[in-house]
């Protein structure tokens, strides 16, 4: 018996009560209890512990993929290498454009994780802002467009290891590349539209060949009059540490861990062992430079596995959910109600609308992926859209919700890390996040009818 209409009447509710809420994981467990009520009646609790315990098992690779990016990138940032690789290239900062292209060039070479491209980069990068009168809300910027849209871009990130385990669960992308994810989440990056033309009008910003809009060019305006590089009301978070220079350690501490995971991970093709073996390498460095202690290192080493708790948990929630709606026939239904009315060459640019609405609403692009990729992938690979094409839209909606959201978790670090009251720079990037959003949709509709 289908319980399709049943399944996404409890997505919508899903839907809704993360969007009101923000808390995404407890209705996505509520709602698997739910489905599980409704197939398996008086057992429903005996079944869905089944089911859950399967997901874990299934997912154990992904799991440690997530929590030893954690612990890696904690590691990173506990060494300060990449205050120190800042602080090499910063002295080439002598006019306003190189200012802004090195925070581009970091944003881009520090991939790994958004949270830690956001936090040391602008911690490192402020007081060069300061000195050459560029406004915070400039530097908020790029910090913000060069976290997650290259964080999406990059195979060797958190978001790789995430997506691409949610997009390897449907039937119709399995077969895209022998079921291995990185080589499929790879397949997706050439058409991943939104980041690409973010960073394209970042880079034509730090050139000065874009013009200021709105809040920014009020932030330029008032630089200029007064000569201060950030406003009266975002003073409150400069304050203890004005014109303060974050102490950095060697460059290498940064870049051979990084180096290695890269490389072990094109060779291997398996992020876990790359994982395990830069973590190993940062031990090395680490307690042979006397940096830290073992004690410190496995300290650190368990809280950024601790760190990543919030994220495995919405990632077994949302699978859990996942194969209840499944047996649910959810996705059956729902393709067989939208079927008559999609058109494969248009799907692509549907999905990024969607997807990027919803991101923007719940201000949680991992949420937003779990709940819509096993909807969107089947309908549109139902009515012929091109797969990889879907993965993209997928993406890129994730990355603009991401972006355009001034409560997102990767918007108010980026604040935090330039010193900016978090409205102020939410506001001052908002024209540039929509020109990116409407050239992705015209993107997406062009590559629907082309591909």
């Amino acid at each position: 018996m289908s319980y399709g209409l049943i399944a996404t009447l409890i997505v919508l509710v899903i839907v809704i009560g993360a969007i009101t809420t923000k808390k995404c994981e407890a209705f996505l467990i509520a709602g698997s209890m739910a489905g599980a009520l409704v197939l398996w009646k008086g057992e429903f609790l005996t079944k869905w512990v089944e089911t859950l315990e399967g997901v874990i098992s299934a997912e154990a690779y992904v799991i440690l993929i997530c929590g030893l990016f954690g612990s890696l990138v904690a590691l990173l940032t506990a060494s300060k290498g990449s205050f120190g690789f800042t602080k090499i290239v910063t002295k080439l900062c002598n006019s306003e454009r190189k200012t802004l292209l090195t925070t581009f060039v970091l944003g881009i070479l520090i991939f790994v994780d958004d949270y830690l491209n956001v936090l040391s980069i602008g911690t490192a990068m402020k007081g060069s802002y300061d000195k050459k009168k560029v406004p915070r809300e400039a530097l908020a910027y790029i910090l913000d467009s060069t976290g997650a849209p290259v964080c999406v871009l990059i195979p060797f990130s958190s978001w790789a290891a995430y997506f691409g385990a949610i997009f390897l669960q449907q039937e119709c992308v399995q077969n895209l590349a022998d079921g291995s994810l990185l080589k499929t989440y790879m397949m997706a990056i050439p058409y991943c539209v939104y980041p690409i033309v973010a960073l394209l009008i970042v880079f034509l910003f730090c050139m000065g060949w874009f013009p200021k809009l709105g809040g920014m060019k009020k932030a330029y305006r008032r630089v200029a009059e007064t000569g201060k590089t950030y406003s009266d009301i975002s003073r409150k978070y400069n304050v203890a540490s004005e014109y303060g220079e974050e102490e950095g350690r060697s460059v290498w501490y940064f870049v051979v861990p990084l180096a290695v995971l890269v490389g072990i991970a094109v060779v291997t093709g398996d992020l876990v062992v790359a994982a395990i073996i830069a973590i190993l390498v940062c031990m090395v460095l680490y307690l042979a430079g006397k940096i830290m202690n073992f004690s410190e290192f496995w300290e650190t080493f368990v809280k950024g596995f601790a760190d990543m708790l919030p994220i495995i948990i919405l990632l077994i929630s949302a699978l859990t959910f996942q194969s209840i709606a499944s047996e649910m026939q959810m996705t059956e239904f729902f393709v067989s109600l939208c079927q008559p009315f999609m058109s494969g060459a248009i799907f692509p640019m549907i999905a990024f609308i969607i997807v990027g609405l919803l991101a923007f609403m719940i201000a949680n692009a991992w949420g937003v992926c779990t709940l819509v990729a096993p909807v969107l992938l089947p309908l549109g690979a139902s009515v012929g859209a091109d797969t990889v094409l879907v993965m993209a839209a997928i993406l890129s909606g994730c990355a603009f919700g991401n972006h355009a959201c001034f409560y997102c978790d990767t918007t108010v670090l980026a604040s935090h890390g330039a010193g900016l009251d978090n409205l102020e720079h939410a506001g001052s990037q908002l024209p540039y996040v929509l020109i990116g959003a409407a050239v992705s949709i015209v993107g997406f509709l062009v590559l629907g009818f082309i591909r």
